[in-house]
This record gives C-alpha cells, structure tokens and sequence, in this order.
C-alpha cells in the first residue's frame, strides 16, 4: 500500500442529508444522488479513506442507495465494472450521524474526532496544513462531514471538533456541489 494511503486509513467520510439548509436556510432532508454516491466513493477510494457512510433519515432515500450500492456491489455491476465495486465497497448507508460514529469508535476503540466542512469561514477554522499534520496520528480516527444542499446544520458545526478551513476559488463565488468539494478536500488533505 502506497504511504498517502496509509495515511488516509484513519479518515472516513459522511455525506450528511439531514440536519442541513435549503437556500432559505431551513433544516431540510436532502435527496440523494447516483453521482454524488458514485463520485465521492471513486475519490474516497483513489485518497485510501477508511470508509465513506451515507447519512439520511429517509426510508425511500435509504433503499435507494442501497439499491445503487448493491448494483455496483453484488448485482450486475460487480462483474462489469469491478473498479466502480472496488469504490463501493466503502459505502455504508446509515440514519443517524450518531450510528457511523458508535460504528467508527466500536471499531477502532478509540473516540472519534469530527471534521465539519462548509463554504464559509470563521475565525475557528482549522488550515489543511494543520489537519494534515493530525492525519500522521493513524490510531486516531477521524470522520469528515460534507454537507448537501446549502450546508450543515449550525448544531453539526458547534459539535465538531474541528472545522476545516472552506475552499477558495478566485473570485467572490463559492458554491462547488458537495463531491467537486469533497475530491478538492481529499486531494488537499491526503494528496
């Protein structure tokens, strides 16, 4: 195994849809999406993350990842694309940000540190640097938040542990979709 993924053994990601914004700044459930489930998963597994969970309180929204998951994973999928099951085998489908945190703490025995991203900064931010820097501890796991719609929740980001710094582009614009962000991030941390 190559040392960046070594690295990335004690970071997982969530892909949180609930509690997260709509554009009028309501807590929402967000739908979930075949590319973002395909597309974090491809870079999730390019940067050697641990595991990638799907977080939605929604039944429907549930199954239906699991269908595409299971597509990619045991059905048809698996044998005509083996490198997307390989993607794939990283994703866990849960309700509650609680559950993917008791899964990662049962595992590693070890309390999780949470990572909250967003678009917007504030004077708690942590720089990649810095968070680079905490990634060379492999017995501490990390778990890494990315927000759908228009962001996490405030309560997610006041119970991190951390909050990453947000990405810059050039100008004043700064609404990349949750899996451009997140492959930036990945790449930034463990790249």
């Amino acid at each position: 195994m190559s040392e960046s993924n070594l690295r990335g053994i004690n970071l997982s990601i969530a892909l949180v849809h609930h509690p997260v914004y709509d554009k009028n700044r309501s807590i929402v459930a967000t739908a979930v999406t075949n590319l973002d489930l395909h597309d974090i998963a491809r870079a999730a597994r390019t940067f050697g993350l641990h595991r990638y969970y799907v977080v939605t309180p929604l039944e429907d929204q549930k199954k239906l990842a699991s269908r595409i998951v299971e597509h990619w994973q045991t059905g048809f999928g698996s044998s005509y694309n083996p490198k997307r099951k390989e993607a794939l085998d990283l994703v866990r489908i849960t309700g509650r940000l609680e559950d993917v945190v008791q899964d990662l703490e049962k595992e590693s025995g070890r309390k999780v540190k949470i990572v909250a991203t967003g678009a917007k900064g504030n004077s708690v931010n942590i720089a990649f640097d810095e968070m680079r820097k905490l990634l060379e501890d492999a017995t501490q796991p990390y778990l890494l938040l990315f927000g759908t719609g228009w962001g996490l929740a405030d309560e997610l980001l006041h119970c991190a542990d951390y909050v990453l710094e947000p990405i810059r582009g050039a100008g004043t614009y700064n609404h990349l979709s949750v899996r451009s962000a997140a492959a930036i991030i990945m790449y930034r941390l463990l790249g």
